[in-house]
């Protein structure tokens, strides 16, 4: 699974002014729901109780919030890169500034984790993070996300 086939230029956020762990949720899940159609009621309440099982900011300052939703037919990625890193609860303690969201149907089963260990892979690259960190539009994000796979392919 490429990331190329999780997310789309619409998907990309590249200033998000967020306070708090919770309006990253919040603004992201927004986004999805008007990317995907299915209720951003929805979507937040699914990322907050898979917060509440543990945060889902993995490190370096990044987070990948994920969950599966009934009403979704494909797995969709969004990111955004935080205007100022805020306090996720990562298992480093450190505050995060690179957000990777993973929303899943019900039905995914295996592909689900299939995307989160390919977007894990990724972000855990230090150039790869480093990259994203420095890019200047959302368009550059993208690029640096589909080039990836394009140099993985080779």
């Amino acid at each position: 699974m490429d990331l190329s086939d999780l997310i789309k230029p619409e998907g990309i956020t590249l200033s998000l002014r967020a306070k708090s762990k919770k309006h990253v949720l919040q603004e992201l899940s927004a986004t999805a729901a008007d990317l995907t159609g299915v209720s951003e009621r929805d979507i937040f309440d699914t990322l907050l109780q898979r917060e509440r099982l543990g945060s889902t900011g993995v490190g370096q300052g990044v987070a990948i919030p994920h969950g599966k939703l009934s009403d979704l037919t494909e797995i969709v990625g969004l990111f955004a890169r935080l205007e100022k890193p805020i306090d996720f609860e990562a298992v480093d303690d450190e505050p995060v500034d690179v957000v990777f969201l993973l929303l899943a149907p019900e039905s995914a089963g295996a592909d689900h984790l299939k995307a989160l260990a390919r977007i894990s892979r990724f972000l855990r690259a230090p150039t790869s993070i480093e990259n994203l960190r420095i890019a200047g539009s959302a368009e550059a994000i993208f690029a640096i996300l589909t080039e990836a796979e394009k140099e993985h392919a080779a």
